[in-house]
């Protein structure tokens, strides 16, 4: 599952956020983030990923570009490593990786949030003031573009999929055009959206996966 990516955030209501002469910088950057995915159903984009595993001492590089069909459509696929893919069609989540793991796809029942399964940035903008701890806020720059860089730490009790992560929140249009997290087991995951355009057309062909020969399909009830 380390290539399992991507990014686009998912859309929540802001009525938990605290009012505006109240916000930190970092509060006021993750209600503009919260905000900006409102409008957005469609996204195209092209991404960077590295994962470090800080146990091994050892990392690794991905990229490749990616579309999104809100709530539940995905598909993603890597130009490095070549051929592997990821896609979800809206009832199955198809996790094809022929450079890890050859031969075989393992195919995922879709939950009823499907959205949070297609799209991992979720995880940062649903209910983000009741499920994190929200700090930093400090003004950077990333590919030119004026950013906040936050740090989400989850509260006590609640479920996470990471120790901690930071996202950079565009100043400007408020989407996240990078983050990184860091998981329990030392692995620390960034993504960074090279190019990335909301709104635009996609095509459902795309959304479809066809089991290619000879391949074993895996299913995963996890």
């Amino acid at each position: 599952m380390n290539r399992l990516v991507l990014l686009a955030a998912a859309a929540l209501a802001a009525a938990h956020a605290p009012p505006p002469a109240q916000q930190s910088p970092a509060s006021a950057a993750v209600a503009h983030a919260v905000e900006a995915w409102k409008g957005v159903r469609t996204v195209r984009a092209s991404f960077e990923q590295t994962v470090t595993n800080a146990l091994t001492g050892t990392s690794a590089r991905a990229s490749g570009d990616y579309e999104q069909r809100r709530p539940d459509r995905l598909a993603v696929r890597f130009t490095d490593p070549d051929g592997d893919r990821i896609v979800a069609d809206g009832r199955w989540l198809w996790l094809y990786l022929p450079s890890s793991t050859p031969g075989q796809v393992v195919r995922r029942a879709d939950g009823a949030d499907g959205s949070a399964t297609v799209d991992l940035t979720a995880q940062f903008l649903d209910d983000p003031f009741d499920r994190y701890t929200i700090s930093g806020g400090a003004a950077a720059t990333l590919d030119g573009r004026p950013v906040r860089v936050v740090t989400l730490v989850p509260r006590p009790g609640g479920p996470a999929a990471f120790s901690n992560a930071t996202v950079w929140i565009d100043d400007g249009d408020g989407y996240i055009r990078q983050f990184e997290v860091v998981q329990a087991n030392g692995v620390t995951r960034r993504i960074h959206l090279t190019t990335l355009r909301v709104n635009v057309p996609v095509d459902d062909a795309d959304f479809r996966f066809t089991v290619p020969k000879g391949v074993r399909v895996v299913d995963d009830r996890g």
